[in-house]
Order: structure tokens, then sequence, then C-alpha cells
């Protein structure tokens, strides 16, 4: 492809907007096959090639070295093309300058409580804010800077705008969906496709003024350098410099972490107040000093009766006491308030950065779909025949997958019976040692050990689900892109929650209540079924969180930070074989930059903090420093994000997005289950309504609770823990007892879901301010595309005039 030399001086005078690699293996002695495919994906490019000549992008080819086995097409969008791909694409245009405003609701406070605010910081060459409309050519003069032409869009602008061109172009037939970069990906006619950084992360060695630098570099030394960790995120560069999605998901995880402070202040403050009291807690005290007074029965069928002073329960205390029930009340009123204060800042950003009003009119069929797609079929809104997909089968497909999902959640369940039963196998064999130490401690080291071989089973059937959600959701030939990422995201959250939730809600809801009594034991393929330890299931389920969700966030932390670095490694080496002698010499910046890991989007960030989410509010009652290690993990997560994306990926195609889309839905479902499993966690895995009937009806104090829960056991004169009779039955208390649990949930949850809807309705979607603003600016662009404005007010004022004698006509 030659290109006369105007254009090339065009090009290279307005940048480079987008970039096309392909890579052409060296001759070989290959079969015909293989010789007409590659045939046919050169023929496909060079089509392609005209069609973007004729739709009026600027291009240029360069090879990357001396065996030109890597080309580099360099494209640019001039002037005539971005403006009229601007108007079909309602790009924002700025209508008048306005003061930029603080969207840090901590800073307004910090200011007013006249605090000095160390988060804040003066980043220089911050995007200006304007009022704004969609862009009009025939209005052109009405909008500011429009005589700037170099300047007038900005990149990521011009990116979308390239990039559709990309996305629309023909190279086949039409009738076949041979259309887009996408699809020429796919097919492998092209290697990458992706737009250019704005130079290299690095500050130049010279020195040179803050607003010289380049808005990577202001990104890498304002944000992703970890002593940036106290600072606020600079989203207006972050959405200037990716796109809204992407700033989208900073300003969620930045405005989450900040909203983890308080329930991190708040739950270590329960905890240091459970350490405090601790000696003041009469059961633990009493089982302590017990010495021989309760002898306990066998765990095992050939174990031996125990004392209960064997095994002090005071640790139990720290996750087990009246603070924890009013801290799980705290979170729940935090988790839905957080996602109501979050729909107002969305709302605020959205509007901020004109994509409050956006949504696809109608999205393109995917790629993977039109290359699979069956037949074609006229489409109903725009008229143009598109692949087609029966509904029938597609149902079909989706009804099996869901069989594959019930069967791999199955596997799941199966996993959990292999850890419970491993569990009780290390619990007898530490109780056989006979050595005191181990015996004490058998519960703990059983729960301890299988809690870290069930991390180890999530981690490997999270990665195989993956994987196999990812076929399945491709095999069920879903349309659009929205689509496609709505079902994958189901099946994998759906998957990972039951993964990493079961064992907690089994240790939370399960354990210790199917033990049955001495004579009628409860068994599971012949083992006795799990019993809680003396000191309650609360600190089992507490350990296991700290295992399950401290170890998942410490090994995605090193994933994150090794994994990227290795394929950078590794792209670097096999470019550096290809590239040959010029490997040595001064790399030119779409070099550098096929040189770095393909952005993998946000799914797995996203997924990731979901889960999180749900640690911190459906099991805080039983680990109130869950927030704790949720905001020291999102600390280190803002920065590893941010380093990934602005020194490891290539630089991706900015979208625009309005909201955090399905995954607001499922934050929304996580909460409201929060506020379900604190009310059956308090009512039935909790000590607290026990205590609180026995201090009513008995002893204020708790003397004598120990002995009061504890049955009798008449054929080998042991104890078990139980409110049962010498015969087995329950007593009078436990049925008072279910009473108040059963009450205790009802009141709980009708309290907390009637206040959670008053705040609801109290704290509007849209702040007061942000409508007067949206008023403000629906006014100017009224004003400014009006048709015939002033011909319209010179008409009006000489009907007037003409109205005047014909009134006075009647007095003639």
């Amino acid at each position: 492809m030659m290109l006369c030399r105007d254009k090339i001086m065009t090009l290279v005078d307005l940048g480079l907007d987008f970039v096309l690699v392909w890579e052409v293996p060296m001759p070989s002695e290959e079969n015909s096959r293989s010789e007409r495919r590659k045939a046919q994906l050169a023929q496909w490019r060079e089509k392609f090639v005209q069609n973007l000549e004729s739709a009026g992008l600027l291009m240029e080819k360069e090879t990357a070295n001396e065996k030109k086995t890597i080309h580099f097409l360099k494209l640019s969008a001039p002037w005539d093309v971005l403006v009229y791909y601007a108007e079909e694409l309602c790009l924002r245009a700025p209508l008048q300058a306005q003061p930029h405003l603080d969207l840090n609701t901590s800073a307004q406070v910090l200011s007013r409580l006249c605090i000095p605010n160390i988060m804040t910081e003066s980043v220089p060459n911050r995007p200006l804010d304007y009022y704004t409309c969609a862009f009009r050519k025939s209005k052109m003069n009405r909008f500011l800077n429009c005589d700037n032409h170099e300047t007038y869009f900005t990149n990521t602008q011009r990116h979308r705008v390239v990039y559709e061109i990309l996305a629309r172009t023909v190279y086949g037939k039409r009738k076949r969906a041979e259309v887009g970069v996408d699809r020429l990906i796919n097919e492998g006619a092209y290697t990458a496709a992706f737009p250019l950084h704005e130079g290299p992360y690095q500050l130049p060695k010279f020195e040179i003024r803050p607003d010289e630098i380049n808005q990577r570099q202001v990104l890498y030394h304002y944000w992703a350098c970890w002593w940036k960790w106290y600072k606020y995120q600079p989203l207006d560069h972050i959405r200037e410099y990716f796109g809204e999605k992407i700033a989208l998901y900073f300003a969620w995880l930045g405005f989450y972490t900040a909203w983890l402070l308080p329930a991190a202040i708040v739950g270590t403050l329960i905890f240091v107040s459970g350490v405090m009291s601790m000696g003041t807690n009469t059961p633990a005290k009493e089982i302590c000093t017990s010495g021989a007074s309760y002898l306990m029965c066998p765990l095992c069928n050939t174990c031996k009766a125990w004392n209960m002073s064997e095994i002090c329960t005071m640790l139990g205390y720290l996750f087990d006491h009246p603070g924890t029930v009013l801290f799980s009340v705290f979170m729940s009123f935090w988790a839905v308030t957080f996602l109501e204060y979050w729909k107002r800042k969305m709302a605020t950003l959205a509007h901020h950065w004109d994509c409050m009003d956006f949504h696809e009119e109608e999205e393109r069929p995917r790629p993977e779909f039109a290359a699979m797609a069956p037949g074609m079929e006229e489409n109903p809104v725009t008229g143009v025949k598109e692949p087609y997909f029966p509904e029938k089968a597609r149902l079909s497909r989706m009804f099996t997958g869901s069989m594959v999902i019930i069967m791999m959640l199955c596997v799941v369940m199966i996993f959990l019976v292999t850890v419970v039963m491993c569990r009780g196998i290390i619990s007898v064999m530490m109780f056989h040692t006979g050595s005191p130490v181990l015996r004490t401690e058998a519960g703990t080291i059983a729960n301890i050990s299988g809690s870290i071989v069930n991390l180890g089973l999530i981690l490997l059937m999270g990665r195989v689900y993956t994987a196999l959600a990812e076929q399945l959701t491709k095999w069920e030939m879903h349309r659009t892109q929205t689509q496609y990422d709505n079902a994958f995201i189901f099946k994998v959250f759906i998957f990972q929650f039951v993964n990493f939730y079961s064992s907690p809600f089994y240790v939370a809801f399960f354990k210790g209540r199917f033990v049955g009594y001495p004579t009628n034991y409860g068994t599971l393929f012949g083992m006795r079924n799990e019993d809680c330890g003396p000191g309650g299931c609360l600190i089992e389920l507490a350990e296991q969180l700290f295992i399950i969700m401290v170890g998942k966030q410490l090994i995605n932390n090193v994933q994150e930070f090794i994994i990227p670095k290795v394929k950078a490694w590794r792209q670097k080496r096999t470019l550096a074989k290809v590239l040959g002698s010029k490997a040595t010499h001064e790399r030119q910046r779409w070099e550098e930059d096929y040189q770095l890991v393909e952005c993998e989007g946000l799914f797995e960030e996203y997924l990731e903090m979901v889960l999180q989410f749900g640690f911190i509010t459906i099991f805080v009652a039983a680990f109130p420093l869950a927030p704790l290690f949720a905001l020291l993990n999102n600390w280190v997560e803002i920065r590893l994000d941010a380093h990934k994306f602005v020194c490891e990926y290539r630089r991706p195609v900015a979208e625009r997005a309005q909201n955090i889309g399905v995954w607001f839905n499922i934050l929304e479902a996580l909460s409201h289950l929060s506020v379900i499993a604190n009310a059956f966690l308090i009512a039935f895995t909790s000590d607290f309504l026990p205590r609180l009937l026995y201090q009513y009806k008995f002893d204020n104090e708790l003397n004598g609770y120990v002995n009061f829960t504890l049955a009798y056991a008449p054929l080998n004169y042991t104890e078990y823990k139980a409110y049962r009779d010498n015969s087995g039955n329950y007593t009078l208390f436990y049925w008072e007892l279910l009473a108040v649990r059963l009450g205790f949930i009802i009141a709980f949850e009708h309290v907390v879901f009637f206040v959670l809807r008053a705040i609801d309705w109290i704290v509007p979607d849209v702040p007061g301010s942000l409508e007067l603003k949206i008023k403000r600016e629906r006014y100017l662009a009224k004003q400014a595309l009006a048709e015939n404005q002033e011909a319209l007010l010179v008409s009006q004022s000489r009907g007037a005039t003409r109205a005047t004698p014909n009134t006075s006509s009647p007095g003639r």
C-alpha cells in the first residue's frame, strides 16, 4: 500500500490515533491449505485497508525489522472525518466553561471542620470542566475552541471515532458479516489493534515543568506510584486517558475503600472491647477453672471421655459478645447506606463526565457471534441483514448450560463434604496422640488445616470454572457484547458465591445442628457429624473467614504483581527474537506499546471486590476485623491496578458508561442477604440469645450458665452440650429459646429493612445541586442548538408590530 506524500505529512502532523499490527511468518515448506489461508488473510487485509482509506482515514505502513515479519499500520482521522462521526456518535462538545467542582465528600467535610487534608494534592494538567451538549456540525460556531482543529477533540474521542470506523468497515462479504477489526483479529488477519500511549511513563532526565509532562506521566507520578497511597485519585485525568468505563471502576473502588475506613475503625474498636472485657466472661472462667467437674462424652467411638477444662474458651469471647451484635446491625446499615450514596456519586460522575444520557441505541453483533451464526435475518431496528441465531436454540443451549452449572455446584458440595470429613479425621488423630497440647488444640488444628485445604480447592475450582463458563457462554451464542458479558458474569458469580461461601455457611448454620445425642448420634458416611467446640462455632467461623478471605487477598495481590510482569517479559523476549538486529536500536512508540500486555478488562477486578464485599457484610458478626483487612487490601489493590493500566497494559479503547452495570445489582442483592444472614447468625450460631434468656430467667451474672447448657448421659456418666433431659428430649428452655430466636430474627429484619427503606427515601439518587446543573446545561444546549434563533426572534417582533393596528381596527 502506497500513500501520497501530502497524506503522510498530514498524518505526521496530526499524530497517530490507532495502530494495527500483523505478523507474516517467514516462507517455509507448508501445505497448500496453509498457503490458501495466508492468501485469504492477506486479501482480507488489503480490502479492509482500501475501505478504511475510502472512509477517509490517513494511514502509513511500517515494517518493524529487516525480515519484514512484523508490520504496523498507523492510522489517523482528519478533521472532516472527526466532525462527521462526532455528530453521528453524539459526542459531547463544550458550550461554556465552569469552575472545577470538588467531588470529594471527605474533602468538603474536612474543609468545613478546618482540618488540614493530607489526602488532597494539586495534579498538573487537570482537564477543564464545561457545560456540554451533543455535537452538531451546523452549530460549530456555537461551541468553544471550534477553530483549533488540533485540540478540539480529545485523544479518547479521536480513538472512539477511529475504532468506530474500524468496527464498521467491511473486509469481505457483508452478508457473511465479514465486518470489523475485532473479527479480523479473531480470524488471525491482525494480531493487535490498539490506540497508542501518550509517550513513556517515566519522566525525562532533564528538568521539565509540571505542565509540560504528558498525561501518562501525570498518572504514573500522581496515581500509580506506591508513595501516593494516601492521596486522592485523579479521576478526571483517569477518565480523560482511559475513558469513562475504567474511570468509573476506579471511582467505585476508591469510594468503597473510603467507606471501609469507618467500618474498619468500628470493627477494630469492637474487637478491642472484646479483648479488654475477656476477663469478665463468667462462662469462660467457669470452664477454665472447672477442673474435673465436667466429664464430657467421647468425641468418637474409640475415644475416651475428656474434661471440659482441658479446652479453655476465653478466645471464643473475642468473636461472641454483645458488641458483635451491635456491629452486625451497624454493618447492615453501612452496606445499604454505602450503596445509596454510591448512586448519588455515580449520578454526579455520570453528569460530570457527560455520559448521564448515554446508552447504546443498537449494539452491533459480537464478532464470534457473526462468525458462527448459521443464518442471516433482517434487523427490525436498522433494516439491515445481520447474522441470526434462533431464539429457541439459544434457550435450549442456556438450559443445558444451567445443568452444567448445577453439576459443577454439586462438585463444590462434594469437595465441602470431603473437607468436613478431613477435619473430623484430623481432629480424631490429634486426640489419639495423647499429647495434652494436641488434645487441647485438636479442634483448632483441624479447622485451620481444613480451611487451608479448602482455600486451595476454592482457587483451583475457580480457575477451572471460569474457563468452563467462558466456553459455555460462547456456546450459548449471545448476539451482543452486553448480553454476553451479563451471562458470563452471572455464571461465574453464582459459582464463585457457592465456591467461596459454602464452607462458611456450613460452619455458621449447619455445623453442630445434626449431632444428635448419646445412643442416637447422627452420622455421615459412618463418621459422627461435626459438633461445635466448647468455644462455639463462631470462633471457628472467624478462623475460616480469616484464612479464606485474607489468604485469597494475599494470593491475588501476588498474582496481580507477578503475572503481568511475566507476560510482559515473555512478550518482549519473543519480539526480540523476531526483530533481530534492530532489537538493540531505539524503539518507536508503537513498537514499545506492542510489547506491552493486552488489557484483560475489568471482570476479574470487579469480581474480587464484590466477593470481598460479601465477606465483610454477610459474616461480619463472626469476624469484626474483616473490614480492616479489606481496607488494607484495597489500598494495595488501587495502586496495583493503577500500575498495570499505566505501565504494563496496552492502552485500551476508551469506552463510555454511565454506571458499573450489573455489578451494582449484585452488590444490592448481597447487602440484603447480609441482613438475613446476620440475623440468623446472631440468633442460632452466637450464644448471645441463650445468655440473654438465662440472665432474664435465672442469674444476671451468668453464674451456673455452663452447667445449665449441659445435658446428662446416664449410660456412661458423662455430659454433652444440649438443652435435653435424661431421655434425650428437648427441655422447655429449648422451646422458649427457639421462640426467642425466631422473634429476634423477625424483629431484626423488620427494623433493619424499615430503616433501610427510610434511608432510601430520605437520600435522593440525584443531589439537588446536580439537578440544578442539569437544568442549566439543558438550557444552554437549547439556546446553542436552536434552529434560526435570530430569525425567529425577528419574525416574532414583526408579528407583534403587525398585531398592533389590527387590534385597533374596530375603533376606526
